[in-house]
């Protein structure tokens, strides 16, 4: 049994691998950006979740849960599923808080972060992004930036299992009810690579679809890059990886 945190868990795939990873038995923290949101997870909490409550679009919130979780009993994987999908939370919420969550958390030895097919549209530049989120901000920049962190992380802390995955175009709020991908298969690669003994699932620095390691954007393995994308995010924040 593995205790593993499920940011953005109040619905869509959140939801469902926080579901599937209870009914696995494992030991699950759930996370909603507010209170109204999180009482939609008595559900969960009913069979033995915990929750985490902090708007991921303010650093001071996602520091306060960072230092609430490092209090509480150890977490052994994290999947990095909340996001965003336009407005000016795209980059505070797709990138900022799981970089941050990333250099604060304590004892994680699995990181799993949601990509998305999107992050090879991004572009590779670091100039004139608002991180602040005081405007409009760009999905698929963002989820680049999150799958190059997702490497850099691997290359830099090689006792960790760091991987990105796609979970494909699937029909939650953010996808819509039209999109073409299977709901279920779009959550069971995180759980997969968040709690599986299975030598693939023991791998790092990858991008996933539907348990295939793919070929992402050519920056994401460009350690120049992963370099300047975490410099300026530690500029940003005032906390370094």
């Amino acid at each position: 049994m593995s205790r593993i945190l499920v940011t953005g868990s109040a619905d869509g795939l959140g939801r469902a691998a926080a579901d599937a990873l209870l009914s696995a038995g494992h030991d699950v923290v759930v996370h909603a950006r507010n209170q109204e949101r999180a009482a939609g997870l008595d559900s969960l909490l009913d069979r033995g979740a915990d929750i985490i409550v902090g708007d991921f679009t303010e650093r001071d919130a996602v520091r306060r849960v960072a230092a609430e979780l490092n209090d509480a009993k150890p977490l052994d994987a994290v999947i990095h599923n909340a996001g965003v999908w336009s407005g000016p939370a795209v980059m505070p919420v797709n990138i900022v808080a799981p970089y941050l969550l990333t250099a604060l958390l304590r004892g994680p030895r699995r990181l799993v972060y949601l990509s998305s097919s999107s992050h090879l549209g991004g572009r590779p530049s670091l100039g004139g992004v608002d991180w602040r989120g005081e405007s409009a901000g760009s999905y698929a920049d963002s989820k680049l930036f999150v799958t190059t962190l997702a490497a850099a992380v691997a290359r830099l802390r090689p006792n960790v299992l760091s991987n990105a995955v796609d979970p494909g175009w699937v029909p939650t709020k953010m996808g819509g009810p039209g999109a073409p991908d299977d709901l279920e298969l779009g959550h069971q690669t995180q759980e997969w690579l968040a709690s599986s003994d299975e030598p693939q699932a023991l791998t790092t620095g990858g991008y996933w679809y539907h348990r295939r390691r793919l070929q992402p954007h050519r920056a994401v393995h460009d350690e120049a890059f992963q370099n300047r994308l975490l410099q300026a995010l530690a500029e940003q924040t005032g906390t370094a990886l």
